[in-house]
């Protein structure tokens, strides 16, 4: 079975208004053909006949040259006598050329030559006749008055006419065949014209019944979809040309149309709810890291002081130490300035009064930093756990949110290195308390010593020996504190390095957290954006 596709179906109906058109030019090739051909055997006739009206007329003029000079005796008179013989010899020739193919005519012309020759001997006789002296005129006369010469040129009247008129009949039935042909042409043109007419308006019709309309629907479909229409319903078609191809696929577009949009919606929906709970967790994240950043600072500072005020102390340490130093010198080269070790002494006991209220104001502002520690140890903690929040919500986010969740792993590895710093700075805390606990110990043994050193002052004279170990004693308790003290700078130094850290630490997560609101913020206008898109779609 042949599957007529719109290819076929068109060039079939073309082919049928071509070959009607094909066949009016035929026939009208042939009858034109015919009509040419009648005329030239029209036109040939004609000359058949010119030329045996010419040859009577030149049997006419050869009588009358031959009566004037019968008449008259003068030689001019037989001019036409003379032109008449020459031209009746020539359109016998000619007539026997024109009706080669007519064995009626050659006959004929057969019966027509003998009596023009006796003719031309009839009237040549006369002529001789009347030439010559002893005859004369009436011997001509008597040879005319036989009524021989009439009797053959009344028989040559009669074979022109009988070939006249079997020319004319000829001339006739050509005339009428070519009207018959010329009538069949015109009719074939009109009706022919007709037919192919019809041809094309059904071929025309049909075309745009069986191809025009499907697709003025498929056009209306295509206009309603264009529209934002969806609920448009296309039905499949069973027809197996490209018009039920393109149905099919309109239809099947359609559905996924259809499909994809539904799902691009509820997309859209999801893709806002997720976008609006980043966007407030990222808000309620930078608020937070903003507070950690002010902590930060506000620990940093104290942190500077905390230093400051361990340089402080570890140049009185430095004092405390020299003094130490020069009092067991002097108490070593001079056993009698008794008054002097006992005003150095009380200085001792000052220093160490100072070194005291230090070491105690060193501890307090250590638990101060402890405090501190474990609030940005917290906030390290929220930032990490604000990290994998973004994470998880960068991964349901899909492809859009890609940056978001390079944004949560740089804040995640923010946090991870501040609660590295802060678990440093405990440390380092840890270490300094330790320190100023062995300080405010060797303090308050260097303030029994020095009381000591105040009690046998008293009694210098008594027990300078005892002055002079205890002053050493006092030295090297010094050189310790200053050990400490040294210690106790390094420490804080170290503290205030990584507070440092922290604060840069702080203000990254701050920015971070800045770029994660304002991404959030992108990510929730996407999402309005795309159920705006989305809206305009019916289903």
């Amino acid at each position: 079975m042949i599957k007529w596709n719109v290819g076929m179906k068109i060039g079939t109906g073309f082919a049928l208004a071509l070959a009607t058109l094909v066949a009016i030019g035929t026939v009208s090739y042939r009858n034109t053909n015919h009509l040419s051909e009648t005329a030239t055997w029209v036109e040939h006739t004609h000359q058949v006949l010119e030329t045996l009206a010419s040859v009577l007329t030149s049997m006419k003029d050869a009588e009358t040259g031959q009566r004037g000079f019968l008449l008259t005796g003068e030689e001019p008179y037989l001019a036409p006598y003379l032109t008449a013989r020459e031209t009746i010899a020539r359109e016998v020739v000619k007539l026997r050329s024109l009706t080669a193919d007519n064995r009626d005519q050659q006959r004929r012309l057969d019966e027509l030559a003998p009596l023009l020759d006796t003719k031309f001997s009839e009237l040549e006789a006369t002529i001789s006749l009347r030439k010559n002296p002893a005859q004369g005129f009436d011997a001509a006369l008597r040879v005319v008055r036989t009524g021989k010469g009439k009797q053959v040129m009344d028989d040559i009247r009669k074979v022109v006419n009988e070939m006249t008129a079997a020319e004319q009949g000829l001339l006739q039935t050509r005339s009428d065949e070519a009207q018959a042909r010329m009538r069949g042409t015109r009719l074939t043109i009109i009706f022919g014209t007709l037919a192919a007419f019809v041809i094309m308006a059904l071929v025309g019709f049909g075309i745009a019944r069986n191809i025009g309309r499907p697709l003025q629907k498929i056009s209306v479909f295509a206009e309603r979809i264009g529209a934002g229409d969806l609920t448009a319903n296309v039905t499949a078609s069973s027809r197996t040309d490209e018009i039920g191809v393109l149905t099919n696929a309109f239809a099947l577009m359609v559905g996924n149309l259809q499909s994809q949009t539904t799902d691009l919606k509820q997309g859209a929906n999801v893709l806002g709810a997720a976008a609006t709970q980043i966007s407030a967790s990222t808000s309620q994240f930078a608020a937070s890291a903003e507070e950690s950043a002010a902590a930060v600072i506000e620990t940093t500072t104290t942190v500077e002081e905390v230093r400051q005020t361990a340089q402080a102390a570890s140049q009185k340490a430095r004092v405390v130490s020299d003094s130490a130093q020069k009092a067991a010198q002097i108490s070593e080269t001079s056993r009698k300035a008794t008054k002097d070790s006992i005003e150095g002494v009380n200085r001792i006991r000052q220093q160490m009064e100072l070194i005291a209220g230090s070491m105690v104001r060193l501890s307090e502002q250590s638990q101060a930093i402890e405090r501190i520690v474990s609030t940005v140890e917290n906030l390290a903690a929220q930032s990490n756990l604000l990290a994998v929040n973004a994470a998880i919500e960068a991964a349901k986010a899909g492809e859009q949110g890609k940056g978001f969740a390079v944004v949560a792993q740089e804040v995640k590895s923010l946090a991870e290195q501040s609660k590295q710093a802060t678990s440093q700075v405990r440390t380092v805390l840890t270490d300094i308390q330790q320190a100023t606990s062995a300080a405010v110990m060797a303090s308050e043994q260097g303030s029994k010593a020095v009381e000591e050193g105040v009690q046998r002052s008293a009694e210098a004279d008594q027990s300078i020996e005892t002055l002079s170990r205890t002053v050493q004693d006092a030295a090297r308790v010094a050189t310790q504190i200053e050990a400490s003290n040294r210690q106790q700078l390094v420490g804080v130094d170290q503290v205030a390095s990584a507070m440092e850290d922290i604060k840069r630490t702080s203000a990254l997560n701050v920015n971070s957290a800045r770029e994660l609101d304002t991404a959030a913020n992108n990510l929730k206008d996407l999402g309005q954006k795309l159920k705006k898109l989305t809206a305009a779609y019916r289903l």
